[in-house]
C-alpha cells in the first residue's frame, strides 16, 4: 500500500502525517505493507524540509520529519494507492488534475480517517501562521488518523 499525504506547501500537515506513520509503520514492522511519502499542491517550499516548528513539536513527541518538500503531479496518481488531502482546498487543487475516474477514487480527506473526539473535524487546520497550539493539534489529528489508517490498512 502506497500512501501520501498531501497539503499546500508540504512544510507542515503533510510531513508530519508521513513522518508519524512512518514511525508507526517501522515500530510496527510494517515496512514490507506501507510506503509513504508527502507532496505539496503548491512547490512553494520545494527542496525544504519540514518547518521548524513542527519538526520540534513533532520530535518532542519521538517523531523524526526527514521528508523534503516537493510539489504534487500526476504521476502521483499512478505512484499511489491512496491520496490524503489535508484539507478540501487541497483535495479540489489535487482533482483539478483530472485524473480519470479511477484515479479519482484513490483521492480522499485525511479527517475521513479521524475517529473519537476528532471524528467532527473536516479538515486539518494549517497551523503555519499560528502558534505552538495549532502544531499540537495538528499532530493530534495525524496521530489519531494514523491510527485508523493502520487499523484499515497494516495487515
Amino acid at each position: 500500500m502506497k500512501i501520501l499525504f498531501v497539503c499546500l506547501g508540504n512544510i507542515c500537515r503533510s510531513p508530519a502525517a508521513d513522518g508519524v506513520l512512518v514511525h508507526k509503520v517501522r515500530e510496527q514492522g510494517l515496512e514490507s505493507v506501507i510506503e509513504v511519502d508527502s507532496a505539496g499542491t503548491s512547490a512553494y517550499h520545494a527542496g525544504e524540509a519540514a518547518d521548524k516548528r513542527m519538526r520540534e513539536h513533532a520530535f518532542r513527541r519521538g517523531y523524526l520529519l526527514t521528508s523534503t518538500a516537493r510539489g504534487f503531479n500526476k504521476d502521483d496518481f499512478e505512484k499511489f494507492d491512496l491520496i490524503l488531502a489535508m484539507d478540501k482546498s487541497n483535495y479540489r487543487n489535487i482533482l483539478e488534475l483530472n485524473p480519470n475516474q479511477e484515479q479519482k477514487k484513490k483521492v480522499e480527506l485525511f479527517c475521513d480517517y479521524c475517529t473519537g473526539e476528532y471524528a467532527s473535524y473536516e479538515e486539518v487546520p494549517d497551523p503555519y501562521y499560528g502558534g505552538a497550539r495549532g502544531f499540537e493539534e495538528v499532530l493530534n489529528l495525524v496521530e489519531n488518523g494514523v491510527e485508523e489508517i493502520l487499523r484499515r490498512y497494516g495487515n
